[in-house]
């Protein structure tokens, strides 16, 4: 069934009539709405593509996106593609993507494309080209280009692994972390998001900042405590401006 454009409200009642009896045998509810329809009700073979402002509601999970095919038995799978932007309510978090499949019966989304998945309830942002997240497992698995943000540590690897009730994250394919100035690669590298642990193994290198603090009593910028008329001293009387034969001069603010 296809016809002219039609108001949001019009396509609503439209779905709603003719899809009412198959969708209630369906394992959740789903309500959807877009500025345009076409449908095929034949028995086995039911599909539904939405276009324009496409918007579809399934438990607690809300997807829009430029345009929404709907199919299989009680519309069980979901196509999107165009702008996909998925909110679930219940687990916190929001995924953004191109193009993003949908197995409602599996609670399993698949994204492809640039895409981003935020889980607000543990404060941690994925990035990655491809990334499929279970919802019943509540296991996300990343591919190509992974880049994982969580407070003041950062990883990148080219393939993630992250156990979301664990609050384990397993990298994989030249791993790497920095963390307040400190940077670690290793072969694998397992994180725990809770407390920002990082475990490595294999081929292990990395580079540690500095973090001591001043001496008790020892003035932290000898500069600032110099007299606003006293000149300064000769450059030779700097412990800092001649680095000793064979050893680089520290970086300018690279010392915490």
């Amino acid at each position: 069934m296809k016809g002219p454009k039609a108001s949001r409200p019009a396509i609503c009642a439209i779905l709603a009539f003719a899809c009412g009896p198959i969708l209630a045998a369906a394992p959740e509810p789903i309500d959807f709405s877009a500025d345009s329809v076409q449908a095929s009700l034949a028995k086995d073979k039911e599909r539904t593509i939405l276009s324009g402002r496409a918007s579809v509601k399934t438990g607690s999970i809300s997807i829009l996106a430029d345009r929404i095919e709907l199919f299989g038995k009680d519309f069980t799978y979901m196509q999107c593609t165009g702008s996909v932007a998925v909110v679930d309510t219940d687990k916190k978090m929001r995924l953004e993507s191109p193009s993003l499949y949908y197995d409602r019966d599996k609670k399993l989304l698949r994204a492809e494309g640039p895409s981003i998945l935020q889980d607000d309830r543990n404060k941690l942002v994925l990035k990655a080209e491809w990334i499929e997240s279970d919802n019943n497992s509540e296991v996300t698995l990343a591919e190509v280009a992974v880049r994982i943000v969580k407070d003041k540590l950062a990883c990148r690897a080219e393939y993630a692994l992250y156990r979301r009730k664990d609050n384990i994250l397993e990298l994989t394919g030249s791993p790497s972390a920095s963390k307040g100035g400190d940077n670690y690669a290793a072969t694998r590298m397992v994180v725990n998001t809770d407390t920002e642990d990082i475990q490595l193994e294999g081929d292990v290198s990395g580079s540690v900042v500095d973090k001591k603090e001043p001496a008790k009593g020892q003035t932290a910028s000898p500069a600032a405590a110099k007299p606003p008329d006293q000149s300064p001293p000769p450059a030779t009387s700097s412990p800092s401006a001649t680095a000793p034969e064979g050893v680089a001069a520290p970086d300018a603010g690279g010392v915490k």
